[in-house]
Protein backbone atom coordinates (compact mmCIF):
# COMPACT_ATOMS: atom_id res chain seq x y z
CA UNK A 1 0.00 0.00 0.00
CA UNK A 2 1.44 3.59 -0.75
CA UNK A 3 1.90 6.12 1.76
CA UNK A 4 1.89 9.56 1.51
CA UNK A 5 5.35 11.24 2.15
CA UNK A 6 4.03 13.66 4.64
CA UNK A 7 0.61 14.68 6.31
CA UNK A 8 -0.08 18.65 6.53
CA UNK A 9 0.01 19.61 10.63
CA UNK A 10 -2.56 19.80 12.70
CA UNK A 11 -4.89 22.83 13.07
CA UNK A 12 -3.64 24.75 16.65
CA UNK A 13 -6.93 24.06 17.67
CA UNK A 14 -6.60 20.48 17.48
CA UNK A 15 -3.05 20.79 18.58
CA UNK A 16 -4.43 22.65 21.93
CA UNK A 17 -7.65 20.37 22.47
CA UNK A 18 -4.83 17.21 22.22
CA UNK A 19 -2.50 18.78 24.99
CA UNK A 20 -5.06 19.98 27.35
CA UNK A 21 -4.73 17.10 29.96
CA UNK A 22 -0.87 17.45 30.35
CA UNK A 23 -1.03 21.17 30.61
CA UNK A 24 -0.08 22.63 34.01
CA UNK A 25 -3.11 24.68 35.46
CA UNK A 26 -1.48 28.58 34.41
CA UNK A 27 -0.97 26.80 30.81
CA UNK A 28 -4.60 25.42 30.54
CA UNK A 29 -6.24 28.83 31.63
CA UNK A 30 -4.17 30.13 28.66
CA UNK A 31 -5.33 27.58 26.62
CA UNK A 32 -8.74 28.06 27.13
CA UNK A 33 -8.14 31.48 26.77
CA UNK A 34 -7.00 30.97 22.96
CA UNK A 35 -9.82 28.65 22.22
CA UNK A 36 -12.31 31.33 23.75
CA UNK A 37 -11.24 34.07 21.56
CA UNK A 38 -8.41 33.18 19.04
CA UNK A 39 -8.52 36.20 16.86
CA UNK A 40 -8.40 38.54 20.30
CA UNK A 41 -5.47 36.72 21.25
CA UNK A 42 -3.95 37.04 17.61
CA UNK A 43 -4.16 40.67 18.40
CA UNK A 44 -2.77 41.02 21.81
CA UNK A 45 0.46 41.44 23.19
CA UNK A 46 2.13 38.81 25.20
CA UNK A 47 1.31 40.78 28.11
CA UNK A 48 -2.06 41.68 27.68
CA UNK A 49 -2.85 37.69 27.51
CA UNK A 50 -0.75 36.53 30.56
CA UNK A 51 -2.77 39.12 32.30
CA UNK A 52 -6.31 38.22 31.06
CA UNK A 53 -5.21 34.76 32.05
CA UNK A 54 -3.30 35.33 35.69
CA UNK A 55 0.16 33.92 34.66
CA UNK A 56 3.75 35.22 33.78
CA UNK A 57 5.52 35.95 30.86
CA UNK A 58 7.36 33.19 30.38
CA UNK A 59 4.10 30.50 31.01
CA UNK A 60 2.91 31.95 27.60
CA UNK A 61 6.07 30.79 26.04
CA UNK A 62 6.42 27.32 27.42
CA UNK A 63 2.76 27.14 26.26
CA UNK A 64 4.11 27.62 22.89
CA UNK A 65 6.55 25.71 23.00
CA UNK A 66 4.08 22.81 24.18
CA UNK A 67 2.47 23.27 20.54
CA UNK A 68 5.72 23.45 18.87
CA UNK A 69 6.42 26.71 17.96
CA UNK A 70 9.05 29.33 18.37
CA UNK A 71 7.38 31.67 20.78
CA UNK A 72 4.41 34.10 20.96
CA UNK A 73 5.13 36.18 17.70
CA UNK A 74 4.38 32.29 16.08
CA UNK A 75 1.56 32.04 17.63
CA UNK A 76 -0.38 35.08 16.87
CA UNK A 77 0.34 34.80 13.38
CA UNK A 78 -1.03 30.91 13.14
CA UNK A 79 -3.88 32.53 14.95
CA UNK A 80 -4.64 35.04 12.66
CA UNK A 81 -4.11 32.79 9.92
CA UNK A 82 -6.37 30.50 10.72
CA UNK A 83 -8.79 32.78 11.86
CA UNK A 84 -8.92 34.60 9.27
CA UNK A 85 -9.69 31.62 6.44
CA UNK A 86 -12.90 31.29 8.79
CA UNK A 87 -15.57 33.88 9.34
CA UNK A 88 -16.58 31.71 12.47
CA UNK A 89 -15.00 31.79 15.59
CA UNK A 90 -13.59 28.16 16.57
CA UNK A 91 -16.70 27.54 19.09
CA UNK A 92 -19.33 29.29 16.91
CA UNK A 93 -21.49 26.37 14.82
CA UNK A 94 -19.44 23.29 16.30
CA UNK A 95 -22.00 22.01 18.75
CA UNK A 96 -20.20 22.25 21.79
CA UNK A 97 -23.18 22.42 24.25
CA UNK A 98 -26.62 20.72 24.46
CA UNK A 99 -28.90 22.97 26.46
CA UNK A 100 -31.88 21.13 29.01
CA UNK A 101 -34.20 23.31 26.94
CA UNK A 102 -32.75 22.20 23.31
CA UNK A 103 -35.88 20.30 20.81
CA UNK A 104 -34.42 17.29 19.89
CA UNK A 105 -34.14 18.64 16.33
CA UNK A 106 -31.68 20.92 18.11
CA UNK A 107 -29.85 18.54 19.78
CA UNK A 108 -29.64 16.05 16.58
CA UNK A 109 -28.22 19.16 14.78
CA UNK A 110 -25.64 19.69 17.77
CA UNK A 111 -24.71 15.84 17.48
CA UNK A 112 -24.41 15.90 13.51
CA UNK A 113 -21.98 19.20 13.53
CA UNK A 114 -19.82 17.75 16.55
CA UNK A 115 -19.45 14.33 14.85
CA UNK A 116 -18.67 15.73 11.38
CA UNK A 117 -16.02 18.17 12.92
CA UNK A 118 -14.87 15.42 14.86
CA UNK A 119 -14.13 13.37 11.47
CA UNK A 120 -12.82 16.05 9.83
CA UNK A 121 -10.56 17.37 12.12
CA UNK A 122 -9.54 13.67 12.83
CA UNK A 123 -8.51 12.91 9.01
CA UNK A 124 -7.19 15.96 8.71
CA UNK A 125 -4.61 15.71 11.57
CA UNK A 126 -3.77 11.86 11.33
CA UNK A 127 -0.30 11.52 11.01
CA UNK A 128 -0.52 8.71 7.64
CA UNK A 129 3.06 8.06 7.58
CA UNK A 130 2.01 6.66 11.15
CA UNK A 131 -1.06 4.63 9.86
CA UNK A 132 1.12 3.03 7.25
CA UNK A 133 3.40 1.51 10.16
CA UNK A 134 0.65 0.38 12.06
CA UNK A 135 -0.90 -1.23 8.69
CA UNK A 136 2.55 -3.20 7.91
CA UNK A 137 2.95 -3.87 11.37
CA UNK A 138 -0.48 -5.82 11.65
CA UNK A 139 0.00 -7.22 8.20
CA UNK A 140 2.77 -8.84 9.14
CA UNK A 141 1.82 -9.86 12.70
CA UNK A 142 1.87 -13.86 14.01
CA UNK A 143 -0.25 -12.56 16.22
CA UNK A 144 -2.71 -9.40 17.12
CA UNK A 145 -3.83 -8.34 20.83
CA UNK A 146 -6.88 -5.38 21.15
CA UNK A 147 -6.97 -3.61 24.30
CA UNK A 148 -10.15 -1.34 25.05
CA UNK A 149 -12.62 -1.30 27.71
CA UNK A 150 -16.30 0.20 28.16
CA UNK A 151 -17.13 2.40 24.90
CA UNK A 152 -13.69 2.27 23.30
CA UNK A 153 -14.69 -1.69 23.56
CA UNK A 154 -17.07 -1.42 21.46
CA UNK A 155 -14.86 -0.65 18.58
CA UNK A 156 -11.87 -2.48 19.32
CA UNK A 157 -14.07 -5.59 18.73
CA UNK A 158 -15.42 -4.00 15.52
CA UNK A 159 -11.55 -4.02 14.30
CA UNK A 160 -11.08 -7.64 15.57
CA UNK A 161 -14.32 -8.88 13.64
CA UNK A 162 -13.17 -7.29 9.92
CA UNK A 163 -9.43 -8.25 10.61
CA UNK A 164 -11.22 -12.15 11.20
CA UNK A 165 -13.70 -11.71 8.02
CA UNK A 166 -10.29 -11.12 5.88
CA UNK A 167 -8.38 -14.01 7.85
CA UNK A 168 -6.38 -11.95 9.92
CA UNK A 169 -7.37 -13.47 13.44
CA UNK A 170 -7.29 -10.98 16.18
CA UNK A 171 -7.93 -11.19 20.38
CA UNK A 172 -10.13 -8.27 21.76
CA UNK A 173 -9.71 -8.06 25.92
CA UNK A 174 -11.58 -6.04 27.90
CA UNK A 175 -10.88 -7.46 31.01
CA UNK A 176 -7.84 -6.58 32.66
CA UNK A 177 -6.78 -9.86 33.58
CA UNK A 178 -7.34 -11.17 30.65
CA UNK A 179 -5.73 -8.78 28.48
CA UNK A 180 -2.58 -8.66 30.87
CA UNK A 181 -2.21 -12.57 30.46
CA UNK A 182 -2.63 -12.55 26.59
CA UNK A 183 -0.19 -9.47 26.83
CA UNK A 184 2.27 -11.79 28.80
CA UNK A 185 2.45 -14.08 25.92
CA UNK A 186 3.53 -11.57 23.18
CA UNK A 187 6.57 -11.19 21.86
CA UNK A 188 8.64 -10.26 18.63
CA UNK A 189 6.35 -10.33 16.10
CA UNK A 190 3.50 -9.72 17.55
CA UNK A 191 1.25 -6.71 17.93
CA UNK A 192 -1.13 -5.17 20.65
CA UNK A 193 -3.17 -1.99 20.29
CA UNK A 194 -4.57 -0.48 22.92
CA UNK A 195 -7.80 2.00 22.42
CA UNK A 196 -8.60 4.56 24.85
CA UNK A 197 -10.26 8.07 24.10
CA UNK A 198 -8.45 9.74 27.43
CA UNK A 199 -5.19 7.43 27.26
CA UNK A 200 -5.61 7.36 30.78
CA UNK A 201 -7.30 4.04 31.26
CA UNK A 202 -5.38 1.75 33.29
CA UNK A 203 -6.96 -1.21 32.14
CA UNK A 204 -5.77 -0.11 28.72
CA UNK A 205 -2.11 1.55 29.56
CA UNK A 206 -0.90 -1.39 31.54
CA UNK A 207 -1.55 -4.40 29.61
CA UNK A 208 -0.10 -2.21 26.61
CA UNK A 209 2.98 -1.41 28.44
CA UNK A 210 3.50 -5.50 29.32
CA UNK A 211 3.00 -5.93 25.40
CA UNK A 212 6.12 -3.66 25.14
CA UNK A 213 8.22 -4.71 27.88
CA UNK A 214 7.11 -8.12 25.57
CA UNK A 215 8.80 -7.37 22.40
CA UNK A 216 5.71 -6.99 20.81
CA UNK A 217 5.04 -4.00 18.62
CA UNK A 218 2.75 -1.41 20.24
CA UNK A 219 -0.17 0.61 19.03
CA UNK A 220 -2.12 3.54 20.40
CA UNK A 221 -5.21 4.88 19.25
CA UNK A 222 -6.57 8.20 21.10
CA UNK A 223 -7.33 11.21 21.63
CA UNK A 224 -4.24 13.16 23.08
CA UNK A 225 -0.86 12.44 22.26
CA UNK A 226 0.83 13.23 25.48
CA UNK A 227 -1.24 10.71 27.20
CA UNK A 228 0.18 7.28 29.08
CA UNK A 229 -0.86 5.55 26.53
CA UNK A 230 0.53 7.21 23.54
CA UNK A 231 3.76 7.36 25.63
CA UNK A 232 3.82 3.51 26.08
CA UNK A 233 3.50 2.76 22.10
CA UNK A 234 5.76 2.39 19.68
CA UNK A 235 2.80 4.20 17.21
CA UNK A 236 0.68 6.94 18.10
CA UNK A 237 -2.69 7.00 16.14
CA UNK A 238 -4.32 10.49 17.10
CA UNK A 239 -8.16 11.27 17.06
CA UNK A 240 -9.45 14.96 17.23
CA UNK A 241 -13.18 15.09 18.78
CA UNK A 242 -13.78 17.40 21.11
CA UNK A 243 -16.08 16.72 24.16
CA UNK A 244 -19.64 18.11 24.74
CA UNK A 245 -22.29 17.83 27.08
CA UNK A 246 -23.30 14.80 29.06
CA UNK A 247 -21.42 12.80 26.06
CA UNK A 248 -17.62 13.60 27.63
CA UNK A 249 -15.65 10.80 25.19
CA UNK A 250 -18.40 9.60 24.28
CA UNK A 251 -20.03 9.18 19.97
CA UNK A 252 -17.83 11.78 18.77
CA UNK A 253 -14.69 9.72 19.96
CA UNK A 254 -16.09 6.43 18.58
CA UNK A 255 -16.90 8.04 15.54
CA UNK A 256 -13.48 9.46 15.51
CA UNK A 257 -12.05 6.14 16.76
CA UNK A 258 -13.71 4.12 14.13
CA UNK A 259 -12.53 5.96 11.31
CA UNK A 260 -9.26 5.82 11.92
CA UNK A 261 -9.47 1.91 12.53
CA UNK A 262 -11.64 1.78 9.17
CA UNK A 263 -8.47 2.73 7.48
CA UNK A 264 -6.18 0.60 9.12
CA UNK A 265 -8.43 -2.54 8.39
CA UNK A 266 -8.80 -1.35 4.93
CA UNK A 267 -5.03 -0.75 4.63
CA UNK A 268 -4.42 -4.68 6.19
CA UNK A 269 -6.88 -5.45 3.41
CA UNK A 270 -5.37 -3.83 0.73
CA UNK A 271 -1.81 -5.17 1.73
CA UNK A 272 -2.84 -8.82 0.15
CA UNK A 273 -6.12 -7.72 -1.77
CA UNK A 274 -6.34 -11.01 -3.23
CA UNK A 275 -6.24 -12.68 0.00
CA UNK A 276 -8.52 -10.31 1.48
CA UNK A 277 -11.33 -10.93 -1.69
CA UNK A 278 -10.74 -14.79 -1.37
CA UNK A 279 -11.68 -14.51 2.51
CA UNK A 280 -14.40 -12.10 2.19
CA UNK A 281 -15.85 -13.93 -0.41
CA UNK A 282 -16.02 -17.21 0.89
CA UNK A 283 -17.19 -15.79 4.67
CA UNK A 284 -20.09 -13.82 2.21
CA UNK A 285 -21.04 -17.30 1.31
CA UNK A 286 -21.06 -19.16 4.69
CA UNK A 287 -23.80 -16.69 5.73
CA UNK A 288 -25.68 -16.27 2.59
CA UNK A 289 -28.15 -19.06 3.69
CA UNK A 290 -28.95 -16.85 7.15
CA UNK A 291 -30.67 -13.92 4.86
CA UNK A 292 -34.31 -13.73 4.48
CA UNK A 293 -35.44 -13.80 0.76
CA UNK A 294 -37.78 -10.78 0.73
CA UNK A 295 -38.16 -10.50 -3.06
Amino acid sequence: MSVAAASPPPSLEVRIRGLLPALSPAQSRIAAEVLRDPSGVASSTIGQLAGRCGTSLPSVTRFCLALGLSGYAELRLSLAAETGRSSLSWERGTGAEVGPDDSLDDVLRTLLRADTQALEDTVAALDVSALGRAVQAISDARRIDLYAVSGSAAVAEELRLRLHRIGRGANSWSDVHNALTSAALLGPGDVAVGVSHSGETIEVVEPLTRAAAQGATTVALTNYPRSPLAQAADITLVTAARDITFRSGALAGRHAQMIVLDALYLGVAQRDYPLSSQAFDITAVAVATHRLQTR
